[in-house]
C-alpha cells in the first residue's frame, strides 16, 4: 500500500488541506489518515471508495500510479497519458463542462494543458451527459454540414486512442492543424494514422498520424447558436444536402 500512502498525502497537498480537514471530509479520526500517510496501516475497501469518491480519480489510479509528479489538481501525467481530473462540479453535485469560446479557440492549442487555461474557462451544467469528462468546442465552417458554424460541440475525453470507433465524430487537437471536428476512420493498426472525412463533399478527406493528435472528444451532443432559416428547413434543401452526402433519400423525394 506504498502507493496510496504517497499519493493521499500528495492529493491533500493539492487540496491543500491537514490530517485533520481531511479526516472531517471522510468522517474519519484524524490518527486514521495519519496511519494511512505512514504505511502504518492499510485502507479497507469502504474507505477506498471514500478516498476515491472524495479526490474524484479512480481507485486503480490511486493504487497503482504515482501521482506526485502532479503539480496540479486539474491534470495528472501517467506515463504518456494525461488524465484529466477532477470532474467538476456544482453544488447539487451535477457535472460541469467546460466552455471553450469562439474567440479564444486559437490559443486552446497552446493552452490545452495548462491548468490555469482551463481553469478560466467558463463552464455550464448539462445534467443528461453520460459519464465521463466533457468539454464544449466551437465550430467553425461548413465542413460538417448539417453542423452551422458557431455551434458548439460537446464531446467526452478519449483516454484509450483504442477506443476510437470509426465512422463516429470526434473534435481532435492536432499537433500541426490546430483544433478540428470530423468523422474518424481508425487506420491505427494498417498504419498507425486517422482518416479525418467532411461530411460537406466539397472538402478532401486526410489522414493525420495519430502521433500529431493531442486530444481526442468523442460527439455527446451539439449545441446550435442559430436559428434555421425558412430554406434550410425546406424539403428540397434537406434533400440537396443529403444527396451532397451520397445519401439516398427517395421516400423524402415522395413527400414534396
Amino acid at each position: 500500500m506504498k502507493m496510496i500512502s504517497k499519493n493521499l498525502k500528495h492529493l491533500r497537498g493539492l487540496k491543500k488541506l491537514s490530517q485533520e480537514a481531511l479526516a472531517d471530509e471522510l468522517q474519519v479520526p484524524r490518527s486514521r489518515i495519519g496511519s494511512y500517510e505512514e504505511e502504518r496501516s492499510a485502507p479497507t475497501i469502504e474507505m477506498l471508495i471514500k478516498i476515491s469518491d472524495y479526490f474524484k480519480l479512480p481507485i486503480d489510479i490511486l493504487l497503482r500510479n504515482d501521482l506526485t509528479k502532479a503539480t496540479d489538481s486539474s491534470f495528472i501525467d501517467i506515463g504518456n497519458q494525461r488524465i484529466l481530473f477532477p470532474i467538476t462540479v456544482d453544488n447539487d453535485n451535477n457535472n460541469l463542462i467546460e466552455v471553450v469560446p469562439i474567440k479564444a479557440s486559437a490559443g486552446y492549442l497552446a493552452g490545452y494543458d495548462d491548468p490555469e487555461y482551463i481553469e478560466q474557462l467558463q463552464k455550464i451544467k448539462l445534467p443528461f451527459l453520460p459519464t465521463g469528462k466533457h468539454r464544449a468546442f466551437p465550430i467553425k465552417g461548413d465542413s460538417m454540414l448539417p453542423m452551422k458554424s458557431g455551434s458548439y460541440v460537446v464531446g467526452r475525453y478519449v483516454e484509450d486512442r483504442s477506443e476510437i470507433k470509426s465512422g463516429r465524430t470526434y473534435v481532435l487537437v492536432t499537433l500541426n492543424d490546430g483544433m478540428v471536428y470530423k468523422r474518424v476512420i481508425n487506420n491505427i493498426e494498417l498504419n498507425n494514422s486517422l482518416l479525418l472525412i467532411s461530411d460537406n463533399k466539397a472538402y478532401h478527406d486526410y489522414s493525420i498520424p495519430i502521433d500529431e493528435v493531442l486530444e481526442l472528444w468523442e460527439f455527446t451532443c451539439s449545441i446550435n447558436t442559430q436559428e434555421y432559416s425558412e430554406q434550410d428547413l425546406k424539403i428540397s434543401s434537406i434533400i440537396s444536402m443529403f444527396n451532397d452526402l451520397g445519401v439516398e433519400l427517395k421516400a423524402l423525394e415522395k413527400m414534396r
